[in-house]
């Protein structure tokens, strides 16, 4: 089942369009009430003619339920069908920081019809396959064994405890160079996890071949606890990213914390920090100086202490010129009033521009919409000068600004870069 952003899932029979079985929608709804967050994933509403039904908000990605149904949810972007909607989402997806999808190349991926679980899965196998042609590492793992030799540290107290009759044993303890080690359990973990979920002949038949190199390694007893002993140092860095593929598939709350036994697999990613870190990302590659989510200023400050900390997505530096720019995503109308442009992001944008003295220029940015034009508003500071706040226009699909206006500040630096 796929759907798109603000599309709707119901049960009854009636048109077949997005219908899911009656215990499926009741087990995704009680997933929904077990969990306030998941209120910013989907919602439980109604809609004439079709009764109670499952709207979907702006999170993608994809939800499993127990009895195995899998439904997508694709951004909602103008004139692209389904498969281009999904190749849309896993470019935005390589921008995000510290996740797993950065490293991944698109010509692995033959084709945009997989099913996201299996794109997921095959960008998981792609990374370990980089990691055994380096090679598995091995470490110094500290055991404790009742042997009939000694070996290493005699430890005195479990000698006296267990081998007062067996004198011809000895309790120790020794160290070995063995694979098995939280990294490399806590891979053949996630293998055998992805395993029973895959239905894709390739992924699993690749599966299967890494379960054989990693034959000799045993699986987690404690997941958490594994995680916990990762070392993280340089000797380690080609398991980064294969290591945060595990931690998405078996924490399974990398990016959408959610309880109770209704849901096998969730894996849901907020659109508006999508669209900001591609666009954030597309700056950067213009050789811009881009910072997202700074952390400088407060709104008030409270005995000196800041309250209300500012956290303008993007601020985009040039000498001594400063730009401030918040993403959106959200398609305006001209039915709405500002065309849908909010009173309380306007509010929030004045905000970030007094704070920063040094800007004159804003920016709200929104996905491409052929219909509406871009604006400029001007506010005037209560000491001198005056901010500057343009709407502008991104395209996902090409990856580009819209050039209605060469005049504006941040089309000009993007066009001399």
């Amino acid at each position: 089942m796929i759907i798109k952003e603000y599309e709707y899932l119901q049960y009854k029979d009636d048109t077949k369009e997005h219908y899911i079985e009656e215990k499926v929608f009741t087990s995704i709804e009680k997933f929904i009430l077990e969990n306030e967050a998941t209120a910013q994933f989907l919602k439980i509403t109604s809609k004439k003619g079709f009764g109670k039904v499952l709207q979907a908000q702006n999170f993608v990605g994809l939800i499993q339920t127990k009895d195995g149904t899998i439904i997508e949810i694709l951004p909602k972007i103008q004139s692209l069908d389904e498969d281009e909607s999904k190749k849309i989402l896993i470019k935005m997806l390589k921008t995000l920081k510290k996740s797993p999808f950065k490293n991944f190349n698109m010509a692995h991926l033959k084709s945009s019809k997989m099913p996201l679980l299996e794109i997921f899965i095959t960008m998981f196998l792609e990374e370990l396959a980089a990691l055994v042609r380096k090679g598995i590492k091995s470490d110094y793992i500290t055991k404790e064994e009742n042997l009939k030799f000694l070996k290493g540290k005699l430890k005195i107290g479990e000698q006296i405890k267990q081998n007062t009759i067996h004198k011809e044993r000895f309790f120790v303890e020794f160290q070995e160079f063995l694979s098995d080690r939280a990294e490399n359990r806590l891979i053949k973990t996630t293998l055998q996890y992805l395993y029973k979920k895959s239905k894709l002949n390739a992924n699993q038949q690749r599966i299967r071949e890494f379960l054989f190199v990693f034959d000799e390694i045993s699986v987690c007893k404690d997941i958490k606890n594994d995680f916990l002993h990762v070392k993280p140092n340089r000797q380690m860095k080609d398991y980064e990213h294969v290591l945060l593929w595990c931690k998405t598939f078996l924490l399974e709350n990398s990016f959408s914390p959610y309880k109770g036994n209704d849901i096998a697999f969730a894996l849901l990613f907020d659109m508006n920090l999508l669209f900001e870190s591609y666009v954030g990302d597309y700056l950067k590659k213009k050789g811009l100086h881009v910072k997202l989510q700074d952390k400088t200023h407060h709104l008030a400050y409270e005995n000196n202490d800041g309250k209300f900390r500012l956290k303008p997505d993007i601020l985009i530096y040039d000498k001594d010129v400063l730009l401030i720019a918040d993403t959106k995503w959200k398609i305006l109308s001209k039915e709405k009033t500002n065309e849908g442009i909010s009173q309380p992001d306007m509010y929030q944008l004045y905000a970030y521009g007094t704070k920063y003295e040094a800007c004159q220029h804003m920016y709200l940015i929104y996905p491409k919409d052929n219909d509406i034009n871009t604006r400029r508003f001007v506010f005037n500071k209560e000491k001198e000068g005056f901010l500057v706040l343009n709407t502008l226009f991104f395209d996902v699909e090409k990856k580009c600004f819209e050039k209605n206006d060469k005049a504006y500040r941040l089309l000009e630096l993007i066009e001399n870069t």
